[in-house]
């Protein structure tokens, strides 16, 4: 991981579309601005985990309820 100090208003460029400026301190926050093409997703990584974990929940359900049914 590359871990880069900046302060408000400073940008950090990735590839050659992407650009993350901080917008502010808050506290213990960090407001970040994400200029990024539209066809590139952008999404926060704790939605992604809480998403995977619903699908395996969904998953694990689906496989109990199929078990019962069909007497496995």
């Amino acid at each position: 991981m590359l871990v880069l100090t900046r302060r408000t208003g400073q940008s950090i460029r990735i590839g050659d579309g992407v650009e993350l400026t901080v917008v502010r301190l808050e506290g213990d926050r960090v407001v970040l601005g994400i200029d990024a093409p539209r066809d590139v997703r952008v999404v926060r990584t704790e939605l992604l985990r809480d998403l995977e974990a619903e699908n395996r929940a969904s998953m694990e359900a689906r496989e109990r309820i199929r078990a019962l049914i069909v007497g496995d």
